[in-house]
């Protein structure tokens, strides 16, 4: 069978859809790049906001018109699908069968049945397959979260923390480097928390060192720590490690004590100064990025201002803003969301302009470095390279290195390249060397 499918939302989904393809490729289906070839079509959900709830529905909606008046299954699964599922089966006839998340365990069983065909039911189990640049891959340790941010929906759809075994993240991550994966991306909803599901202790160290460890693994990339769970014993290994990057992912939210009470977040604001400010002075190169929220119910203009003035003293390397997207069944959704929209943006184009005068200076500091960097792509335009060093992560939101080259590289390669410009979010370099 002919299978064609879509993965929306975040890398911990992207790992869930792999997985998908995992199972199919064991069962000798083929998977095809257009609906219009597709005996059937899987639409893997993100239900976090509401913009990604529209482009669900939207997507599903497309889809069902190349499935509508044939014998084509059209299949939704992932986050969506387990926070709406009642809901959708009845307003959305035309979809054969929504598959929660707590029913991946049956997967292969609930495929078999709807598309007639003998799926394995070994989900997780079977090798997944990569669906992106094959010297990359995402490293999920652990699902859930315990942390029951008042925003975030997160842990009614995922449910509480479920860390896996060490023993099975490091057999991963040996096969995906045999494969010929160079750079590992360590990710869960708050990787900082690694283990605490077992004993009420952080094993994110643990793990780290039995990662750093492999033969082959190039970089290893750590993503989504929380700024209250980075202790000491962590900043240890990151700086005694061969491979793990100095690259500090902190979702802070906010930058205003009285808002993070409300967004219940562990943290303060003198404790995110007093961490980044240690990691910076431990690591000359460390690299810094964060997302905050603006525009949360009863969010004053003065709790906005301090929000601002944090982003400006600690100056974060990569920031993202959003919003605030009330979302029902969590605390927040029971409070007025008094603030109108065209204020939230305001709010948040002022952070994001304060923003790109920090990360302009910051990537100019890096001019005359010369750095490894791992080529991904060429411009057919300009003929130029793009690839990434240690700053910059794989999810396309913290920018690329461009260069020249007299000769062809091999995408994948690692290269040596001397920074001369800053533009924007991007640096621009020559080539110095093969790494």
């Amino acid at each position: 069978m002919k299978v064609a499918i879509v993965s929306l939302g975040c890398a911990k989904n992207l790992v869930d859809t792999e997985n998908l393809l995992g199972i199919l490729n064991a069962s000798d289906q083929t998977i095809v790049f257009h609906y219009q070839d597709a005996d059937a079509i899987i639409i893997n959900t993100c239900g976090f906001i509401e913009s990604a709830k529209e482009e669900a529905i939207a997507t599903i909606l497309d889809a069902a018109e190349y499935t509508k008046d044939t014998n084509k299954k059209l299949i939704v699964m992932g986050c969506l699908a387990k926070r709406y599922k009642s809901d959708l089966e009845r307003e959305m006839p035309e979809v054969d069968r929504f598959i929660s998340i707590d029913e991946y365990d049956e997967l292969g069983h609930i495929l078999s049945e709807v598309l007639g065909e003998r799926i394995i039911n070994d989900y997780g189990r079977t090798p997944r397959i990569l669906s992106g640049k094959p010297w990359m891959a995402y490293l999920k340790i652990a699902e859930g979260c315990d942390n029951r941010c008042s925003y975030c929906a997160i842990p009614l759809i995922r449910g509480p923390l479920h860390s896996y075994p060490i023993e099975d993240i490091v057999k991963e991550a040996k096969r995906l480097v045999l494969q010929g994966v160079k750079e590992l991306n360590v990710i869960s909803q708050d990787s900082s928390r690694y283990g605490y599901d077992w004993d009420q202790k952080l094993h994110l160290s643990e793990l780290l060192k039995q990662l750093d460890a492999i033969e082959g693994v190039k970089w290893i990339r750590i993503l989504y720590l929380y700024p209250d769970e980075i202790p000491d014993d962590l900043l240890d290994t990151i700086e005694n490690s061969q491979h793990i990057l100095p690259y500090f992912d902190i979702p802070i939210q906010h930058g205003n004590r009285n808002m993070l009470q409300r967004m219940h977040r562990r943290s303060n604001p003198e404790e995110i100064k007093e961490r980044t400010s240690s990691i910076r002075k431990r690591f000359k190169n460390a690299v810094l990025r964060t997302t905050l929220i603006t525009g949360f119910p009863q969010e004053t203009i003065e709790e906005h201002i301090d929000n601002l003035n944090l982003l400006k003293e600690v100056e974060w390397d990569h920031l993202g803003v959003f919003t605030y997207s009330p979302e029902e069944d969590t605390p927040s959704f029971e409070l007025e969301n008094d603030i109108p929209e065209v204020e939230k943006e305001r709010r948040r184009d002022e952070l994001m302009t304060a923003q790109s005068i920090i990360m302009e200076e910051r990537r100019k500091s890096h001019i005359g470095e010369v750095m490894d960097v791992l080529v991904e792509e060429k411009d057919k335009l300009t003929g130029m390279y793009l690839g990434r060093s240690y700053l910059f992560a794989p999810d396309g939101v913290d920018g690329c290195i461009r260069f020249q080259s007299p000769e062809e590289i091999e995408l994948g390669a690692f290269v040596k390249v001397r920074i001369t410009k800053a533009m924007h979010a991007d640096l621009i370099g020559t080539l110095e060397e093969k790494a």
